[in-house]
């Protein structure tokens, strides 16, 4: 396959060598093992409750997830601090961790969203895990609090030469007015702002690319016309010396997910990070469709 974008590399992002270790075991010693990343989440639980699990009841217990991680050859399972305490052990050193330090439920709506810290990036070295996750709402009112969290969570972190891959996730009020959350617009935006805000590696849905809504974005957006392609050509630009990361999101069909893999990948993607879409299936779909992709990765090579 033929990557249309320069990935980032690790020599790209000017690491110590703390994060540049920990970060090489998961992209060369974990996973597809190619210089690429994959990741299967499971903080929903936290983020939008149980029902997430309602479709495959055997997910709600944690150890089905770290069961799939392992027999799927993941690069790593991400958690947030109270599952990765009780349910890491048995599974340390073949299933990397990735600890979210912040989360939030999804009662109160997103108008003024903000992800507080529950979980310090001392927590993940205690934990073993080799990088941590923060949850940015990019353009929500909350915005100046959550930029100097996140400060601090980055000067942690290189304190502890932990890597820091930044959920970025435009939200509120001001990003609805101006084309919407998944609008390229807004997933273009907040790529840019991690890599200006110090993240080594970001997560972000891929575009939905709506003319209607796209008029409602600023210049030149409102006129832009690109293939779906292009739009994720764009965001890979955008974050820069930055690995992307591309979420699956809500559960789709098998033939969409591959498909949104491969553009991501073709873009110049480091990885994909799919959760529902691998966890709500019985444990051999779920591996079926984990060998799929990590096929598809192993032709992406850094």
């Amino acid at each position: 396959m033929k990557v249309r974008v320069r990935r980032a590399t690790l020599d790209d992002l000017g690491l110590g060598v703390g994060k540049r270790i920990r970060l090489r075991r998961l992209l060369y010693e974990h996973g597809p093992g190619n210089g690429t990343l994959l990741l299967l989440p499971i903080d929903q639980g936290l983020e939008h409750g149980p029902r997430d699990f309602f479709e495959n009841p055997e997910s709600l217990d944690p150890d089905y997830q770290l069961r799939i991680a392992r027999e799927g050859g993941y690069s790593g399972i991400v958690f947030q601090v109270g599952l990765a305490a009780k349910h890491m052990r048995g599974f340390e050193g073949t299933v990397p961790l990735i600890l979210k330090l912040n989360g939030k439920t999804e009662i109160p709506d997103d108008s003024h969203a903000l992800s507080p810290c529950i979980a310090s990036v001392e927590d993940a070295v205690r934990l073993g895990a080799d990088a941590v996750g923060y949850t940015l709402y990019v353009g929500s009112p909350a915005q100046p609090e959550d930029f100097v969290q996140f400060m601090a969570v980055r000067e942690e972190a290189e304190r502890f030469g932990m890597p820091v891959i930044i959920w970025a996730y435009p939200r509120g009020e001001a990003i609805k007015k101006k084309g919407g959350r998944d609008s390229l617009y807004a997933i273009e935006y907040a790529a840019r702002v991690t890599a200006e805000l110090g993240a080594d590696v970001v997560k972000v849905n891929m575009p939905v690319l709506d003319p209607e809504k796209d008029k409602d974005a600023p210049k030149p957006y409102n006129t832009l016309r690109v293939s779906q392609e292009e739009a994720m050509e764009r965001v890979v630009r955008a974050a820069g010396r930055t690995m992307v990361l591309v979420s699956g999101g809500s559960k789709i069909s098998d033939a969409d997910l591959m498909e949104k893999a491969r553009i991501a990948m073709d873009a110049g993607a480091t990885g994909l990070i799919f959760g529902r879409n691998v966890w709500q299936r019985p444990h051999d779909e779920a591996l079926r469709i984990s060998k799929e992709i990590r096929t598809l990765m192993l032709q992406y090579p850094t």
